[in-house]
């Protein structure tokens, strides 16, 4: 029996004698003048119920299959070129399609469904609006940066509910290749997004999760030296740019997290009376207020930039409300002094060391640099034991 193209009125009564397509038959199917026709599958020798083959006029093959969704609506979805499934292949899928429509699915609902949906450079836009201005400004740079360098070229473009496990482990091996550190950070970001994911109901699952084993991370234990440490303030009694050098200073003297929380500092956060530092919550990583007490050494620097600056901040900028931007400085002080690798953050292990050097209990140097977890500060622990 020759083959001929069906209306979609006659698929059921025609399948119930039509013979099932073959690759043979297919291949020889002529195209139509114009438009497309459809060939279907009979239903004797595992035939399925709407599959079928379809041939344009331009004579390009395409395997469909034609179904019925729950409402009663007649849809067609196309599983694939002739050119790159073979029918065996073809009518497997249209199998696997047929049991899950029987179920109540609908494969061209939820494809609609699936491009509709947002891409992770929509979930990185939606962050930015949402979840990112709680940031301390410094995580928001370094998020921007992870953004920019590594997740949008690797899966910006990809659908939130279509990115797997495969596809962050494969993300995380790249970065290892150079940056071992920076691949764990990557991974703790991706993890925070595909959450947000979860809470604004684009997907159900962080994909993150179990997804491949963090590479070893060794915590840096580089404090300076009595030795180091005169040589440093040397250099900064000598530097051109005071201003630069008062933060470092205070970055020393004070334990600060970081240069930019020197920077940030407010005179309504100090008490130079009582000689205590209030840092609000929006500036601590823990979000709470914390109140630190301020050294003799402190206070006389800030006392001295008290009576000549002028202005709500203790370092205040030309251009903007405060100096943001103090690499060059440090960067002469590591030359100067001899301190290739050591970062500004090292200055708060140092601190610390000479705290411990002086016989302070961990706990208490815990609460000078607003430790929540005791474990953060037991890695001074050592530090106490070349005291003793």
């Amino acid at each position: 029996m020759s083959l001929v193209s069906y209306s979609l009125a006659d698929i059921q009564r025609i399948q119930r004698t039509e013979r099932v397509l073959t690759t043979k038959q297919i291949s020889s199917l002529a195209a139509p003048g114009n438009g497309s026709k459809i060939y279907y599958d009979g239903r004797d020798d595992g035939g399925v119920a709407g599959f079928g083959v379809r041939i344009t006029a331009a004579g390009a093959r395409s395997y469909i299959l034609n179904y019925r969704n729950e409402s009663g609506t007649e849809r067609r979805l196309t599983i694939g070129s002739a050119d790159v499934w073979t029918l065996a292949k073809a009518r497997a899928r249209a199998k696997e399609l047929r049991q899950a429509i029987d179920t109540g699915a609908d494969p061209l609902a939820e494809v609609a469904a699936l491009k509709a949906s947002p891409t992770v450079n929509q979930l990185v836009e939606r962050a930015r609006r949402e979840a990112f201005p709680s940031l301390r400004p410094r995580t928001a740079r370094d998020y921007e940066g992870m953004i920019h360098i590594w997740i949008a070229p690797a899966i910006g473009s990809m659908r939130v509910a279509e990115v797997r496990s495969v596809h962050i482990a494969e993300l995380h091996a790249k970065i290892s290749r150079t940056a071992k550190y920076r691949a764990n950070r990557v991974l703790s970001l991706l993890s925070r997004l595909f959450n947000l994911s979860i809470r604004w109901e684009m997907r159900t699952d962080n994909p993150c999760r179990h997804a491949v084993d963090r590479n070893p991370e060794e915590k840096r234990k580089v404090y300076l030296n009595p030795e180091q440490i005169s040589r440093l303030g040397e250099a900064l009694a000598a530097d051109p740019d005071q201003d630069a050098a008062d933060a470092l200073r205070l970055c020393l003297l004070t334990g600060a997290r970081s240069l930019s929380e020197v920077l940030r500092a407010r005179w309504d956060q100090l008490d130079l009376q009582a000689g205590t530092w209030s840092k609000p919550a929006s500036m601590t990583k823990q979000k709470e207020t914390h109140s630190v007490p301020l050294s003799v050494p402190t206070l006389e620097i800030l006392v001295k930039r008290r009576a000549k600056v002028r202005g709500d901040f203790v370092f205040p900028g030309r251009r903007m409300p405060h100096l943001t931007e103090l690499r060059h400085i440090w960067s002469r002080m590591r030359a100067a002094c001899d301190l290739a690798g050591v970062r500004v953050h090292d200055l708060r292990h140092s601190f610390a060391s000479v705290l411990v050097s002086s016989g302070a209990s961990l706990p208490m140097i815990g609460a000078l640099l607003g430790h929540t977890q005791p474990g953060t500060t037991a890695r001074y622990a050592h530090l106490m034991i070349d005291s003793l």
